[in-house]
């Protein structure tokens, strides 16, 4: 845990933040190559306010960064601890449950910057005043995807999705982004977890013979979509489809707020001072926390102010412009706290592409064709 004491986060001029990142146990993923890194989003807050250090201190305002891992039956008292301490703006890289028991517990103490999870209903009926939402959510990812399909004109899907709720949820998201721009699912298939070994010898051997088989027999399709947010089994099917179709999804060409490949827009040297920095890549968990303290150090170089009130007023009005390296300033919408954001389409290597695509027309923003507009939404904060 960095040190934030007490006198720190109670001198004026002071802008005290904390990253809670919640640790849930998760299965190891198929591949060493995407094991988290121990400083996962702690970097990028570090990063983050060191580049708010670097223009508030011509101004006389001070940036303060506290981190700390919890278990999730621990994450309330964090965050409750952290406010004691004079935090108050508070990064929650945890899962939709922890996300609405900080923001219960956080009153109007702090403010609440969801940086991982990408639940639909958190933007809805779930929605919270005093959280803001800098992950992109299912529903932008998957319409994202959705619109480059249509501009390649790959209409007829082929859906796998898992078997986990996570799984279910982003299947339905892509559900309904195929309805919404004109796709057509021609079959859904449930992958079942058995909870193999799926790292082993053995199990590759296994993947390799039943993958055919489970999707033999398809009708006829353009493209491959695989809905497996819990990453038991995406990664094995490139290249062990029986037809030879393009996958996308949650392998393949993935939709994604941030990817070590991204140059344009000025990105190389945002990859440059971070991987100067890590000694690593900046994964998105990095990218999207980095936005979130960001957004502080824009809000209070815009108003010369470091006070709650003054921050949280100018982050959620329109004047925010925010420099994110994706070709445009974002903002966030005042109807339910979602950060306004290009969505890249990315593969191992290389971003093939970015969201909103081209034709696809708004009467505001183009990035409001991804997500929930604001005609849809069942979010309300009173």
């Amino acid at each position: 845990m960095a040190g934030l004491t007490p006198a720190a986060a109670q001198e004026p001029g002071t802008v005290a933040a904390g990253v809670i990142r919640v640790d849930y146990g998760r299965p190891l993923p198929i591949s060493r190559l995407d094991l988290p890194p121990e400083d996962m989003g702690f970097a990028g807050a570090e990063l983050a306010t060191a580049d708010n250090t670097t223009t508030g201190g011509f101004m006389g305002q001070k940036f303060t960064l506290e981190t700390v891992t919890v278990p999730p039956d621990g994450a309330v008292a964090a965050l409750n601890e952290m406010i004691g301490r004079g935090v108050q703006y508070v990064v929650a890289m945890a899962d939709a449950p922890e996300v609405l028991a900080f923001s219960d517990a956080a009153g109007d103490r702090a403010l609440v910057f969801n940086a991982l999870a990408p639940d639909d209903t958190l933007r809805n009926a779930d929605c919270r005043a005093n959280v803001l939402h800098v992950a992109p959510s299912r529903s932008m990812e998957t319409d994202a995807l959705a619109q480059f399909l249509a501009w390649k004109r790959w209409g007829d899907w082929f859906l796998i999705e898992g078997s986990h709720p996570a799984d279910t949820a982003l299947a339905d998201a892509y559900r309904a982004s195929a309805a919404k721009f004109g796709q057509k699912i021609v079959e859904t298939r449930v992958y079942e977890d058995t909870g193999g070994a799926r790292r082993t010898d053995s199990g590759l051997v296994q993947v390799q013979a039943q993958m055919p088989l489970f999707t033999q027999s398809v009708p006829d399709h353009d493209v491959t979509i695989v809905a497996d947010e819990s990453a038991v089994f995406a990664g094995f099917v490139p290249y062990h489809t029986w037809d030879a179709r393009p996958v996308v999804g949650s392998a393949g060409l993935r939709p994604v707020t941030w990817s070590p490949a991204q140059e344009a827009w000025g990105g190389t040297q945002l990859q440059s001072r971070f991987e100067k920095l890590a000694g690593r890549h900046m994964r998105p968990e990095d990218y999207n926390v980095w936005l979130s303290l960001r957004s502080l150090g824009e809000a209070a170089t815009r108003t010369n102010a470091t006070d709650l009130d003054s921050l949280r007023t100018y982050i959620l009005g329109p004047d925010l412009q925010l420099a994110a390296f994706k070709g445009q300033a974002l903002n966030f919408r005042d109807w339910d706290h979602q950060l306004r954001q290009p969505i890249l389409l990315a593969s191992d290597n290389l971003v093939v592409s970015v969201s909103p695509q081209d034709g696809f027309l708004h009467q505001f923003s183009p990035l409001d064709t991804l997500g929930t507009d604001r005609p849809e939404t069942a979010c309300s904060f009173n």
